[in-house]
């Protein structure tokens, strides 16, 4: 077995790798950019080899930088995890060439599976259902509009070597066509080094599976059943499960077996997922059509490895060194159900827009119960503009789909994450919501479903009561600990038993006696362990477990659970009688200004100063965490001053353009 290998890679998946070498007592190598020179992954990597500045195209995208770090190391494998030059023939080539083991397929299946124009080729002369498309090389904008008129809209413009959502955008028209050909290519060409792309028909309301191959050096290729990721915005994965709640046996079989037919073809060995798109419910499996075969190791593997048993990492290496693959199809079987969720850095309650900064707070729930979490931070963590905005993934395992949601319901209430904008909340709220438990899923769930954008799950009556009555609680204990320190100056001795709880508009009598609680009169059992100044709180509330991420404000709390974060304002009933006669505040009038959505850099201004403009045309184009994001007028107006330009970096809120 290999003595020491070099991970290729940073974050999360870096410490993934670097877990399973550790467990099979192989060395490791982290390499790592100027931004990364404290992360995880440096630390627990035996050796650390810094290969440049902050962004990728000067470090982690620089195969020389990582062959000359395996020589000085002495590494005798790369495992380039996913993304950066995971699916870069011309690194798997280098590596050959300098000696060094390749954690990953042969370069002619990367070659042929890697780039999704030639995919489609090979897929369609083996006989694979094939999305219908152009996968020539388009010239320009003009080329683009004549190809997307002849497969008829809606279609699908992709980066060639795109992956992980980036380098993708859906044309509905040829207006949508002529706007974003060009972000297409300009992405391609900044995240992969390839703006080529091609053009498909885009499927409507299908669902996205993705089959798990994994193979070996001596022919044997199997398939370890499917993933379901049909729940996505703007085409990168938010959900997975294994198994998807869809697909049959019978259709697992007939997928399975028609992508190990497509593996073999290209002689693939090591792991790697074949993504299809599914467009209705034909139980024979006929029905669906190859998308792409991604040539690495997928974001999403844990789900696969919690319900087969499968360390996914450690069959990758074992390949590598040339070992046979100790299982056989009948082998691989489905235990239980797993579900991922992917925590990324962006605010769902402002249009999801990139959040940077730093985790001032960073407390992952306890990897208990079936609960697993894989992260590349910590508590005080810097995530910058220069990578992928995901955090981490939290992955939950049960008997059943069931099982396995609640409880990632119950892990998101534990995760403690300050500092920056995230998604717990709506992850969260997919966890409870009823389609999500009906198993209805396509890829157009969260614009179905959440079509004027995201403001929270809503609370239903037996939470509100819940939330009311622990805030009551919480409001004695927090008195009870002023008056103790008041009496020893002769203040009052005892605290307030009653209160005003105002939760989402509505007024809600709480009183506490001896350790009861009634809410507006109903008797509630209430059992809470508080410390004033704790940051989470675990409560049983009428027999249910409760977890609440709790914030102090001058009048209450701020309390988070079950997929939402409610202002509870805690007050006597004397002083809830007297805040009715409050002046409201009232916050500025910002509509005549375009505000810069998040931390990026402007690569484009559309208009100048006394232009024209109607709704719904572009102003300007933010570039943020590797995506471009086009700014829109949300009415017609004339354009009154320009503030910014192309070229300059702008912090949140900053203004680009003023409105008459």
């Amino acid at each position: 077995m290999f003595k020491k290998i070099l991970i290729a890679n940073r974050g999360e998946i870096a410490c993934r790798v670097i877990k399973t070498a550790k467990k099979m007592g192989i060395a490791t190598v982290a390499v790592y950019s100027d931004a990364d020179a404290r992360a995880p992954h440096v630390q627990m990597a035996d050796e650390a080899v810094h290969i440049g500045a902050s962004p990728a195209s000067e470090s982690y995208l620089i195969a020389d930088k990582i062959i000359a770090a395996c020589k000085a190391t002495g590494a005798e494998a790369v495992h380039p995890g996913y993304g950066f030059l995971s699916e870069r023939t011309s690194f798997a080539e280098a590596l050959e060439a300098a000696g060094i083991a390749f954690v990953g397929p042969p370069v002619n299946a990367i070659a042929a599976m890697g780039d999704k124009i030639e995919s489609k080729k090979l897929a369609k002369a083996a006989g694979v259902n094939v999305v219908p498309g152009f996968v020539g090389e388009i010239e320009d904008t003009e080329h683009a509009v004549r190809i997307s008129n002849d497969i008829g809209y809606p279609v699908m413009m992709k980066a060639s070597a795109g992956g992980g959502g980036k380098g993708m955008r859906l044309a509905y028209n040829e207006k949508d066509v002529r706007e974003n050909f060009e972000s297409v290519k300009r992405e391609g060409l900044n995240s992969f080094g390839d703006d080529r792309v091609f053009i498909e028909k885009f499927i409507l309301n299908p669902r996205h599976i993705e089959i798990q191959i994994l193979g070996d050096k001596h022919g044997n290729t199997l398939y370890l059943n499917e993933r379901e990721c049909s729940i996505q915005r703007r085409h990168q994965k938010v959900v997975e499960e294994a198994p998807s709640p869809f697909v049959t046996p019978k259709m697992r079989k007939a997928m399975g077996e028609q992508c190990v037919a497509l593996a073999k073809a290209v002689g693939y060995y090591s792991a790697g997922t074949v993504e299809l798109i599914v467009s209705g419910a034909d139980e024979t499996g006929e029905s669906f059509y190859f998308l792409e075969m991604n040539t690495r190791l997928q974001v999403e593997h844990p789900v696969t490895e919690l319900i087969t048993g499968v360390d996914l990492v450690e069959q990758m290496i074992r390949v590598a060194y040339g070992e046979k693959l100790a299982m056989t199809q009948a082998d691989v079987g489905i235990n239980g159900w797993a579900i991922e969720n992917r925590v990324y850095a962006e605010d769902p309650y402002r249009g999801f827009l990139p959040s940077t900064g730093r985790l001032v707070r960073y407390r992952p729930p306890a990897e208990v119960d079936h609960v697993r979490v894989d992260d590349g931070v910590y508590e005080g963590s810097e995530i910058s503009m220069f990578y992928d905005p995901m955090i981490a993934k939290l992955i939950t395992w049960g008997e059943t789909r069931e099982e396995a949601t609640a409880r990632q319901v119950t892990a998101l209430d534990r995760f403690e994450l300050d500092g920056i904008g995230h998604n717990i909340d709506f992850l969260s709220a997919i966890m409870q919501h009823p389609r999500f438990a009906s198993g209805n899923l396509t890829t157009g769930f969260i614009a179905e479903e959440y079509p004027e954008g995201f403001t929270g799950a809503p609370a239903d009556a037996a939470l509100t009561r819940q939330l009311s009555a622990v805030a009551g609680v919480l409001a004695s204990v927090d008195a009870g600990r002023a008056a103790q320190i008041d009496g020893r100056l002769n203040g009052p001795a005892e605290p307030p038993s009653d209160w005003v709880v105002t939760m989402d508009g509505a007024e809600h009598r709480v009183s506490i006696a001896d350790a009861a609680v009634t809410v507006d009169g109903e008797a509630v059992v209430v059992d809470v362990a508080y410390v004033p100044g704790q940051k989470l709180v675990e409560a049983v509330v009428d027999g249910e477990g409760l977890s609440i991420r709790v914030e102090r404000k001058r009048t209450g709390w701020r309390f988070t659970a079950r997929g939402a974060s409610h202002n509870l304002r805690v007050l006597t009933p004397r002083v809830a009688d007297l805040a009715h006669y409050m002046i409201e505040k009232i916050p500025p009038d910002l509509s005549k200004f375009l505000l810069c959505p998040m931390p990026g850099l402007i690569t484009a201004i559309n208009v100048g100063e006394g232009d024209k403009v109607e709704a719904g045309q572009p102003l300007a184009v933010v570039e943020a965490m590797k995506m471009e994001n086009i700014l829109r007028a949300e009415k017609a107006g004339v354009v009154k001053s320009v503030s910014a330009k192309a070229g300059e970096s702008l912090a949140v809120d900053a203004v680009i353009l003023e409105f008459e």
